[in-house]
């Protein structure tokens, strides 16, 4: 594949109006600068997308009553990372200065009853408090299901693959969403030196879309220069970051690039911040192997299925 040959920003933004569009020429240079993005960041921007600014600002503002609830409440819904009610503080990395609110797939699949890939699925703990949030965070993970769908089928172009090979892969059927609070400083009080919202850490999966707020304490992402630079908040866009388990499936190809929030600012005490994230990820039994294309070159790898990957990874990274 030709890469155009132009300097990309750090982060880079990647406009997704000529893919839905269907023009070929423009479908295939949003490929190529997702690929490039991937390659070299590992994280990038996506405009252009269906995901709308009210119902991410509904699913806000649901999120806040219920994070505004007394500890006593949220309690009841308390559960670990990556499980499905409330991550307390603390509950992910020690050190981390947020909590959020995590739910995911329930009906388990006829070919995986009686399986240990049973676990990946469950019922939701949605709070009663704010009944409304269930309305409007599953209408969410509903639009993010469907551009991750078009996100896999511009990965699948940029590696010259059939239009579906991901998303036959993807079904949609394992997924995890989280409504991530950072509260203010104000909030939390002191901070320890090293200590951040989110400590650096690499995503397990294959995509996460991320709808973010600005703010100081914003996310970073490590170059491959190790360097620590800010991903920006631009109106509308969404954060896209490649996981292990997609670094893993291209041959290390693209990067599953650490990343980091930083702590709540001295310059902004009362700033608080409020991270909408989805998680998409293959069906558990699917092989995760050498791609059939000369684009992804070889794997160090061994072959593993998705479930088994994800096993031994749960539990080792912060969510978020």
């Amino acid at each position: 594949m030709t890469v155009p040959d132009r300097t990309m920003p750090a982060v880079p933004l990647v406009d997704l109006t000529p893919w839905y569009a269907g023009d070929p020429d423009g479908r295939r240079q949003v490929a190529t600068d997702v690929d490039r993005a991937l390659c070299e960041v590992g994280v990038l921007l996506v405009t252009g997308h269906p995901l709308s600014p009210a119902l991410t600002g509904c699913v806000r503002e649901e999120a806040r009553l219920f994070f505004a609830e007394p500890t006593a409440v949220k309690t009841e819904l308390a559960t670990f990372p990556g499980g499905r009610g409330w991550v307390p503080p603390g509950g992910g990395a020690a050190a981390d200065l947020r909590e959020s609110f995590g739910f995911g797939a329930e009906e388990v699949p006829a070919e995986l009853l009686g399986t240990e890939e049973e676990e990946w699925f469950g019922p939701n703990a949605w709070p009663a408090g704010t009944p409304c949030l269930r309305t409007a965070a599953t209408a969410f993970t509903r639009c993010c299901a469907a551009v991750a769908d078009e996100l896999l089928r511009v990965l699948a172009l940029a590696l010259d693959l059939d239009a579906d090979f991901f998303v036959s892969r993807c079904t949609g059927r394992t997924w995890h969403a989280d409504l991530t609070w950072y509260p203010a400083r104000q909030a939390v009080g002191p901070v320890a030196p090293g200590q951040m919202r989110i400590a650096a850490h690499t995503d397990p999966g294959t995509l996460v879309l991320a709808d973010r707020e600005p703010g100081l304490g914003c996310l970073q992402v490590q170059t491959l220069d190790e360097e620590w630079v800010d991903v920006p908040s631009v109106p509308g866009a969404l954060t896209v970051a490649a996981g292990d388990l997609l670094a893993r499936w291209t041959g290390d190809r693209w990067r599953s690039a650490p990343h980091r929030v930083l702590p709540p600012p001295v310059e902004a005490p009362g700033e608080e911040l409020l991270s909408l994230e989805y998680s998409a990820e293959p069906d558990p039994l699917t092989v995760v192997e050498q791609l059939p294309t000369a684009a992804a070159g070889p794997s160090r790898h061994a072959p593993v299925t998705a479930g088994q990957f994800r096993r031994e990874r749960a539990g080792t990274v912060p969510v978020g």
